[in-house]
Formats: structure tokens, sequence, C-alpha cells
């Protein structure tokens, strides 16, 4: 039987990569995806169509509402920045950050691992082309993965060790668009932006969409873009 790995699945090229990635190493994938109350809900219906075309033997959906907490332009009344450059994109942590969103996706993943008796998370963070995420970096991705061998019953008593991916840590956005088309991922299917249009398309200036772009011309790669056969659905 294939080693079964549960896979973040946002909806977004990097995710998608990722689990494209995993799942040529023989991988069977397990999609988690959550729907928080963020702005762009329209990425959840991307990772539908991704799981399906990656041939997920599941894909569990989660409704959190991080609505609740605010603190970020993704769960909360804050305008989502627009037009900044590549310079300014590096510098600092955005307002787009969640507050401990992928500590909170990682101990999901982390309780679904177990109990499907999974020792392997993937995620599709980003060190190099990205917003300035704390929760992107090595150090934090090491520290999670020390910390799940404490804090579960598998890794305490059950003799497994839990390992958590991060494949596209060290990779460009370019890279990264290299290596998902090198994998045949349908761009097409995926999503990015962070504030869609109401008529449910991209914006074209947040953060996201601006290093998508820089990702898809510095690959030599045309964007295909979202395709259109999907609902938008908005959450504010």
């Amino acid at each position: 039987m294939n080693k079964r790995a549960v896979v973040l699945l946002s909806g977004g090229l990097d995710s998608a990569t990722a689990a494209a990635m995993v799942r040529a190493e023989g991988y069977e994938l397990h999609a988690l995806t959550f729907r928080y109350g963020q702005r762009h809900a329209r990425e959840v219906e991307s990772a539908k169509r991704i799981a399906v075309a990656l041939g997920a033997v599941q894909h569990l959906i989660l409704d959190l509402d991080l609505r609740q907490i605010g603190g970020s332009a993704l769960t909360a009344d804050i305008p989502v920045p627009k037009g900044r450059g590549l310079e300014e994109i590096e510098a600092g942590i955005p307002v787009t950050y969640v507050p401990a969103r992928n500590t909170i996706f990682l101990s999901h993943a982390l309780a679904w691992a177990e109990v499907i008796g999974s020792e392997d998370i993937v995620l599709g963070v980003n060190a190099i082309d990205y917003s300035g995420y704390p929760d992107c970096r090595p150090e934090y991705i090491a520290a999670f993965e020390q910390m799940a061998n404490l804090a579960t019953q598998a890794g305490v008593e059950g003799g497994s060790k839990l390992t958590i991916h991060a494949p596209l840590i060290h990779l460009t956005k370019a890279e990264i668009v290299r290596q998902g088309a090198a994998l045949g991922v349908d761009f097409a299917l995926t999503w990015s932006c962070y504030d869609p249009t109401p008529d449910g398309q991209p914006c074209r200036a947040c953060d996201s969409c601006i290093l998508r772009e820089k990702g898809f011309a510095e690959a030599g790669i045309p964007d295909p873009g979202p395709t259109a056969s999907c609902e938008p659905t908005f959450e504010r």
C-alpha cells in the first residue's frame, strides 16, 4: 500500500505543485482544505477541482470561522494592499497575514494524520518569493515537526515519526511554476488572488497576484489564469 500523506490544499499554485510532487513520489493523497471565513473563499472551489485532478483519495473541507478573531485583511474589514512593489512586499509582515494560520491548519492536519495512520504532512509554504509570513520559514516548520512528535499518541507510543514536508520552501516562484508544469499541474484550476472582483476575476494588484505574475514571467510560461467554470463565492 502507498504511504499516505495529508496535504494542505488551499487551491493555489503552490499547494497544487507540492501535492503533485508528493504524488510523483508515490504517496496517496489525502487533501485538507479550510473554509475559514477568508474573503477569497473562491480558492476552496479551486481546491476541490485540484483534488480531483490529482486523484486525491479523500478531500476533507473543514469550516473554521477565523473572522471571529479577525486581525487580517483576509478575515476582517481591512483593505487588502494593492499595487505594491516587490521591495515593499518583501519588507515586513503584511496585513494579509492571518494570525497563527499555519499553526491552526497544521494542528488539524496533525489530528487527521494520526487518525488515518499517516506519518507525512505536506504544505506548500515558500520562504523565497513570499509575503513575509513568519509561519512560512524553515525554522517554523522544523519546530512544529518537533512539537508534533511530542504531542501525539502515535509519536509517543506508536514508534512512528511524523514528518512535515515543505518541498517548495527553498524554491523561487518561477521554480515552483516550472516544477508544477513539469508534473502536469493544470494551473488554470488554481487561484491566487486575495481580493477577487465582484464578477469573480483576480484583482491583479494584490501581493499574491503580483507574485504569481512574477513567477510565470520569470519561468517563461504563460499563466492560463483561472478557468471561468467556477461560480465566484465570497465571504466578507
